[in-house]
């Protein structure tokens, strides 16, 4: 497994390959006149030009009116109280909110996925499934958010499914131990109810890490725990491809967080992480997105809305846990250094895990790449003889190009890999101690194919060949300066700033936040303009006839699309190599580095004594 593995998608490719049209096209259309055969219709007429003119008119029309129903569902969904977006029913097991100290989870108990319910689809004879989501800046759904999902493919399988899900406010000084603690009374109850079967854990994203901590402090008390697109290893990663490893040291540490959140009067804005995220590839999140929905609103329009309702529900987080987060995670890499406090007395080891791990990554994703899922595993195993003597079991599985998200929400993903794991769970217990790679066998293609359909393999590899980049020197020190700058903000900074903050000031930041503005001014409630736009969406949606998906203006203008995207990823590797640059600059030449260091030796050392 090597950086070579790599498999790279052109964004040419990606944008000329945009889903087809699924609505009958009008064979009569003035764009198909003469009966020309698309091979033969590279060169527009001029009534070519006309029809792209009122088609384009058209499209701007509907495209903006498509903002408008988003930015309306956005503030429709915040007058319900951001309720979690799933594709299921549930039933609410346990509450935390009622615990001592109480946190903002609870756990629910899916009973109904369309057509299917509990009675239909469990067998309780498998073990029960737990799907933990991610607090990342939105709310909880993304391993539920369609019926193929994480939990559909788990319900029909079989296995009773569990959901944790988080709500929108946290509980006030709640921290990371507190969450723990809450966590691990939800495994307990599950388990109660399943008794002699352990609770299978999926952990998806941010949440993988959580399930990690559940994994190394429950043994013995949960089943395989499945990691999907799960960093562990925070160091890790391509010098100029996965810039958000770096992006902690650049803004000096850890401060800027807890500065943030006092702004917050107490809490951390996702709406600052999906941003971030954004911004981490600007031409796909940013112009391709809308660049797509312009191109084939006709298709594109319900699509672009029902992810939009989940990705624009931004959640908050305690300042306790950010800052935790930050500290022990994104700076201080502290889990797999086996560092990572959870309350006085327990600090995690992830030596100490035994029940056997899946872990689940995509080349294709640049916010959890390889390194980051699987770089951990050489820095607590010396090597493979050092893992079996441990007794554990890793497997491993990668996708050549598919997204971060794409690990959570693609249909066929879901429908094929997390289907093959769940039907390998006994196999992967049952293989002896080691490392091993799972590989999927499907000559037929087809995603819904069941075994014996499709066969699954597990080849026996080496932590030696784990190798990935590593800077550990550089981010050492970031880590330190990191210490240094929270000292110094924690100490003399921190209690002005809360004391300037309050509720009225935290809730004007919430809402003039750009991630926010930019989608509630479409609404028709603060721009009265868009219910003309509406009213004249609903006329053109009466008479449009969309032009042939071929129609040689539209193949013009997908390809200046592919352009301005290729110059947009362009850019944006050129700022991520000078980033790297300002990175190495402060924290990867030792001379440098040191002057910085003994310049706020001082500052450390009065902050710690104060």
């Amino acid at each position: 497994m090597t950086h070579s593995a790599v498999k790279k998608i052109s964004t040419i490719e990606v944008v000329k390959n945009i889903p087809s049209p699924s609505v009958e096209q009008n064979q009569d259309n003035a764009s198909t006149l003469d009966g020309a055969a698309p091979a033969e219709r590279l060169v527009p007429h001029g009534r070519d030009l006309l029809d792209y003119q009122i088609d384009v008119w058209q499209r701007t029309i509907l495209f903006w009116d498509t903002l408008r129903q988003r930015a309306d569902n956005m503030l429709e969904h915040e007058r319900a109280g951001l309720p979690p977006l799933l594709d299921f029913k549930y039933e609410t097991i346990l509450d935390a909110r009622t615990f001592e100290p109480p946190v903002n989870y609870a756990l629910l108990r899916i009973v109904e996925i369309g057509d299917d319910c509990w009675d239909d689809c469990v067998d309780l004879e498998k073990p029960p499934v737990i799907v933990l989501d991610p607090r990342a800046g939105h709310g909880p759904g993304i391993g539920g958010f369609k019926h193929d999902s994480e939990v559909g493919m788990a319900l029909h399988e079989g296995h009773p499914v569990y959901f944790v899900i988080f709500f929108p406010e946290p509980s006030p000084g709640q921290t990371l131990a507190d969450v723990h603690h809450a966590l691990r009374r939800f495994v307990d109850e599950v388990a109660r109810l399943h008794t002699g079967k352990p609770p299978v854990l999926y952990g998806n994203c941010q949440a993988g890490w959580a399930a990690t901590l559940l994994a190394a402090d429950c043994e013995g008390t949960i089943g395989p725990t499945i990691l999907n697109g799960s960093p562990l290893s925070y160091w890790a990663g391509d010098a100029g491809i996965n810039p958000m490893r770096i992006a902690g040291g650049l803004l000096g540490g850890v401060w800027m967080t807890h500065f943030t959140a006092d702004l917050g009067d107490g809490r951390f804005d996702g709406a600052w992480l999906a941003q971030n995220f954004e911004n981490l590839k600007p031409e796909k999140a940013i112009w391709e997105k809308y660049a797509g929905l312009f191109n084939k609103v006709d298709t594109e329009r319900d699509r672009f809305l029902e992810f939009e309702r989940w990705w624009n529900g931004f959640y908050f987080l305690s300042r306790e846990e950010m800052v935790g987060i930050a500290e022990n995670l994104f700076i201080g890499n502290k889990l797999e250094k086996g560092e990572f406090r959870i309350c006085d007395g327990c600090t995690v080891n992830l030596r100490r895990i035994r029940n056997p791990l899946i872990i689940f990554a995509s080349y294709g994703d640049n916010i959890t790449p390889p390194h980051q899922a699987l770089g951990w595993i050489p820095a607590v195993y010396e090597d493979t003889e050092d893992l079996k003597s441990a007794g554990q079991r890793i497997v491993y599985l990668t996708n050549p190009h598919v997204g971060h998200l794409g690990i959570f929400v693609s249909a066929s993903v879901a429908r094929l890999e997390h289907r093959a794991i769940l039907e390998s769970l006994d196999e992967i217990e049952a293989l002896v101690p080691g490392l091993y790679e799972m590989k999927i066998d499907n000559p037929t293609g087809d995603p819904d194919c069941h075994k014996p359909q499709f066969a699954v393999r597990f080849e026996e590899r080496q932590v030696e060949d784990i190798q990935f980049p590593r800077q550990d020197e550089a981010f050492e020190r970031a880590r330190t300066v990191s210490e240094t700058n929270e000292a110094f903000y924690s100490t003399f900074i921190s209690p002005w700033v809360q004391a300037v903050s309050n509720p009225w000031s935290a809730e004007v930041m919430k809402w003039m936040h750009p991630m926010r503005t930019s989608r509630y001014l479409f609404s028709e409630a603060f721009n009265p303009w868009m219910q003309g736009l509406a009213d004249v969406a609903k006329k053109i949606n009466e008479i449009r006839k969309p032009l042939t998906d071929n129609h040689p203006m539209l193949l013009k203008e997908r390809d200046f699309i592919a352009q301005v995207s290729q110059m947009m990823e362009n850019n944006r590797k050129s700022r991520d190599t000078a980033y790297e640059r300002m990175f190495n600059i402060e924290y990867g030449v030792p001379d440098l580095a040191n002057n910085f260091l003994e310049t706020n030796k001082g500052i450390e050392e009065t902050g710690k004594s104060s």
